[in-house]
């Protein structure tokens, strides 16, 4: 797990691994059962037209829908992977710029995954309430992708608000000094086209692929 200053005073938590699913949960009956089938399908299918963009002939309007439909949630995926895979561990290793402590960047963990906890756990209730409304949709003809949406935002807040909660009491931490994620303190002060360029290369220098997606994203919403 890498700790990434992404500001003045500002970090953020981020994780990949590659070839990984988002490791939902295993099918159970019933509706939590059909969500979960659903929300593991839309994952699959997200990533995989992920890694086969560039290499497709041109789509039609519905075919490009589409894409930018699975564009947006793979980049929720890459957002919310963090917590999704803690709910499994017990240990962890926090990479981390090497000009703090650990003490510093234990305590920044557990400040972070409490403000997640504390967002999921209240866009899960809002989303609960537009997924049951959703369900009006069903009289009309075609896919609910309004109940779509809202079965996908339910499942990956509270799959989140599991694994922000895992991180803070059942996982324990240790920190290692990355000097790259030292270097994005001056990165992340930069504009345009130079700050892209850092990033890239910086990103590479970890070997983490969507990392400059990840970066921009969070940079630009401080």
């Amino acid at each position: 797990m890498y700790v990434v200053p992404v500001g003045a005073n500002r970090y953020e938590l981020y994780c990949e691994s590659a070839g990984q699913d988002a490791n939902p949960e295993p099918p159970a009956e019933g509706v939590i059962g059909r969500l979960r089938h659903q929300f593991a399908t839309m994952l699959r299918a997200a990533e995989e037209r992920q890694h086969r963009r560039g290499t497709e002939a041109p789509k039609g309007f519905l075919g490009r829908v589409q894409d930018q439909i699975m564009a947006w949630v793979a980049e929720r995926i890459a957002e919310q992977r963090l917590l999704w895979n803690l709910r499994g561990e017990t240990a962890a290793v926090a990479m981390h710029p090497d000009d703090m402590t650990f003490e510093q960047v234990q305590t920044l963990i557990h400040r972070i995954l409490q403000r997640d906890y504390d967002r999921h756990k209240l866009w899960l209730v809002v989303d609960t309430v537009g997924l049951v409304a959703s369900m009006l949709l069903v009289i009309v003809p075609g896919p609910n992708l309004v109940g779509y949406y809202f079965a996908f935002r339910v499942v990956g807040h509270w799959l989140s608000m599991r694994g922000a909660s895992h991180g803070l009491h059942r996982v324990s931490w240790t920190g290692r000094g990355c000097p790259p994620l030292t270097d994005l303190r001056t990165v992340a002060t930069m504009q345009g086209g130079e700050r892209e360029r850092q990033v890239h290369a910086i990103a590479e220098r970890l070997r983490l692929q969507r990392f400059p997606t990840f970066f921009e994203r969070v940079a630009l919403g401080a």
